[in-house]
């Protein structure tokens, strides 16, 4: 079940993920050639961001 379940998360990601380039992929290119100039510290604050936003919707979501 588990790993059922961690498949499924996967694919939702790769939907989400690929939803942008698909719709506008000029607007895409636009955000990851300016993703490329950041500095490492502005990244890793993003990734962490981004982390924190889902484990807070995990919690929010199943309780």
């Amino acid at each position: 079940m588990t790993q059922q379940l961690l498949l499924t998360a996967i694919a939702l990601m790769l939907v989400i993920e690929g939803i942008l380039p698909f719709i506008a992929p000029g607007m895409w290119r636009d955000a990851f050639k300016r993703l490329t100039e950041m500095s490492d510290g502005q990244i890793r604050f993003f990734g962490l961001t981004s982390m924190i936003a889902g484990l807070l919707l995990l919690f929010f979501t199943k309780n």
